[in-house]
């Protein structure tokens, strides 16, 4: 897959094809990262990639030429690479709130243009011609859109073939069928003499049945008590069996 991004600051995405997971989903050709620097389509000498805002306020925008002339650069890297042409993604607090599925279908996908916005916003008419759906983190706000670029492009190289060292990882991920992940433990089996400070025994069982339904119930209960708008979103896509919805009438909450 491919993600051409449009951003004032193309340094922010140095570590992503040089750090961690995400490195090798570069290295094996997974995902294609091309960046589109706007300064180098400003037409004037000082590089001037916004102005003040008509009707006066604070705060800059975003003019639209030096966005429309970076889309226009990479529309024809497209071409010329045979690549398909992909949707034009802005990273904005008035868009859609970005989910597990959302990444897992973008995942799939030939990729996106992604806009980082900066300033007050960008100008509304390159918006309006060009942007093909608007993405949000959540109900905060940004410098800038790198940040929200960076999330998402993690979120979707670590799902590319071969990047995870198990396929079946992501599948146990928060939000991979609804409902937040189960707590984990690791070595050693106690941190202390409180006994909350054992690992739960049934993880030293060995039933494999056994930890697989304790599992299951802890992901119910962490939702239920934090997230009880994924339950409801889970029994309206019937992802909920029976047993799981004994157990969730079972809880004290």
């Amino acid at each position: 897959m491919r993600f051409d991004v449009l951003t004032l600051f193309p340094e922010w995405f140095a570590p992503l094809r040089t750090v961690g997971i995400t490195r090798r989903a570069f290295d094996g050709g997974g995902v294609d990262l091309l960046l589109w620097p706007l300064r180098d389509f400003a037409d004037d000498a000082y590089r001037r990639v916004d102005d003040r805002c008509f009707g006066g306020g604070p705060g800059m925008v975003m003019l639209a030429p030096p966005l429309e002339r970076a889309l226009a650069a990479a529309r024809s890297a497209q071409v010329e690479a045979g690549a398909s042409r992909t949707p034009v993604l802005l990273f904005s607090p008035a868009g859609a709130r970005l989910t597990q599925a959302r990444v897992e279908a973008l995942a799939a996908s030939p990729g996106a243009v992604l806009v980082c916005g900066r300033y007050e916003g960008i100008d509304q008419r390159f918006i309006e011609r060009h942007v093909d759906e608007e993405l949000s983190l959540g109900d905060f706000v940004l410098s800038g859109g790198e940040m929200a670029a960076l999330a998402l492009l993690d979120a979707t190289a670590r799902l590319q073939p071969g990047v995870l060292r198990d396929p079946e990882s992501h599948r146990q991920d928060s939000f991979s069928d609804g409902l937040l992940d189960c707590p984990h433990y690791s070595r050693p089996e106690r941190l202390g003499s409180a006994a909350e400070d054992a690992v739960p025994s049934v993880l030293l069982s060995g039933h494999h049945a056994e930890i697989a339904r304790w599992r299951r119930e802890r992901q119910l209960e962490l939702t239920a008590r934090r997230r009880p708008d994924l339950i409801e979103a889970a029994r309206a896509l019937g992802r909920l069996a029976p047993a799981d919805e004994r157990y969730l009438r079972s809880l004290p909450l």
